[in-house]
């Protein structure tokens, strides 16, 4: 491998209040994403092991509820309540191995180990997210390369005694078993058991506490021998015990975005640079809010200086929305004559276009016969032999009214003695 692959199997809890904002982007439900790497047009390219249909997971829930298949008995009203598992190995693992089909089948195994993890009543939730582009290694591989991985929203539920209490009227009945519920508990499902030795004994620490083993270290290693067992390998697990467990496998993809942040700054600072040449008063909306102090009978007071900043910002917004009106205006007359030449422009080329097609099939005909033309015109109009344009005749002038000019007497014609003479 070019690159060390590692596996990521990880879980975040969620409240009933707070997952809605999970399941928007889940389940695709949202217009826009702040994820700017989210390609919609892949969407449907997203495959769900398992959905809640047209129900919200809280109604799921509720149903769940209701129907007695789980259990809320004990919780606050902020408790969390969902798991939110994320399974996950870095990009270029799908890319070198297929893509978008490899990732279909590693995620439908990887479902397999969920179902086998929290019972397949209790996941309300399963989809592959294959719209997420990952824009450093598309750089690298010179075309679009998509981050694969899934989502998974489960209730994490126990099976949890319910005993006979004291208040039982019969006593041989007080703290025995009255009914079994699956109860939903992230504690108790996530609860770490104390590590033990090579000879399988406890241990604990220096001062006497048992030692235990993070759950989630546990989750770790169940989905990596599931998936090796299942034939999919060429990946790693992160060191145990490390904060810097996936730095490796994810340092090429961050040096990257340092490097395309570095680029969206400079870009930044030059569309700073030019607003704030056209923008001399800058004030931001912080200032102006904090600006002026209400009074009891909801007037606003204010000091003099704050006043006078007001109000040249307000000038200001006046000359520069007069211009952005003399812009428009000039816009759109510019804009309708481009409109008038444009269909002058495409009358012309269908007045023409009977000769050019003529001249491109049969270019010395065509001119041998626009030169017989003008040779005719030449010995009918010799006047016209300068230029072959037609000019239209001037029109006559009426002498006017103070036009005391005298005009020219007729010649009389000459007698037949003059003549003979």
């Amino acid at each position: 491998m070019s690159r060390q692959n590692f596996s990521v199997a990880r879980v975040e809890t969620r409240t009933r209040d707070s997952i809605g904002k999970y399941e928007r982007h889940n389940e695709r439900k949202n217009e826009h994403y702040g994820n700017m790497n989210v390609d919609l047009s892949r969407t449907p390219l997203n495959v769900h092991f398992k959905s809640c249909g047209d129900m919200t997971y809280n109604e799921t829930l509720d149903k769940l509820v209701a129907d007695g298949k789980v259990s809320l008995r004990g919780l606050k009203k902020d408790a969390k309540v969902y798991d939110e598992v994320i399974f996950d190995v870095n990009t270029d693992y799908f890319e070198t191995h297929g893509g978008y089909e490899y990732a279909k089948r590693f995620y439908e195994e990887a479902y397999r180990f969920a179902v086998k993890l929290y019972g397949e009543d209790n996941i309300l939730s399963a989809v592959l997210h294959a719209d997420e582009i990952n824009l450093a290694l598309s750089d690298d591989y010179e075309k679009p390369v998509y981050h694969y991985h899934m989502h998974i929203v489960a209730l994490p539920v126990v099976k949890k005694q319910v005993l006979w209490t004291k208040r039982c009227k019969k006593t041989e009945l007080v703290g025995t078993v009255k009914e079994v519920i699956q109860q939903i508990s992230h504690s108790k499902k996530w609860k770490s058991p104390q590590a033990v030795d090579e000879n399988n004994q406890p241990v604990f620490d220096k001062n006497g506490k048992p030692v235990l083993v993070p759950s989630y270290s546990i989750l770790q290693d169940e989905f990596y021998e599931h998936m090796q067992n299942a034939g999919f390998n060429d990946f790693l697990r992160g060191v145990r015990g490390s904060t810097a467990e996936y730095k490796s496998s994810l340092q090429y993809q961050i040096e990257k975005d340092k490097e395309r942040l570095a680029g969206i700054k400079e870009k930044i600072a030059a569309a700073d640079e030019r607003l704030s040449s056209v923008l001399p008063v800058q004030a931001s909306a912080e200032i102006i809010d904090s600006m002026g102090k209400k009074t009891l009978t909801g007037k606003i007071q204010m000091s003099a200086e704050d006043y006078g900043y007001l109000s040249n910002l307000a000038k200001e917004c006046l000359i520069n929305r007069r211009t952005v009106q003399i812009y428009e205006s000039s816009n759109r007359a510019l804009s309708d004559k481009v409109k008038r030449l444009q269909a002058e422009l495409t009358a012309l080329k269908e007045k023409c276009r009977p000769y050019l097609e003529a001249l491109k099939a049969a270019p010395k005909k065509v001119k041998d016969f626009i030169d017989s033309i003008l040779k005719s015109l030449r010995k009918t109009a010799p006047e016209q032999e300068k230029s072959i344009f037609h000019k239209p005749p001037e029109k006559e002038t009426k002498p006017s009214s103070w036009d005391l000019t005298v005009p020219a007497r007729k010649a009389k014609p000459k007698k037949k003695e003059d003549l003979e003479r």
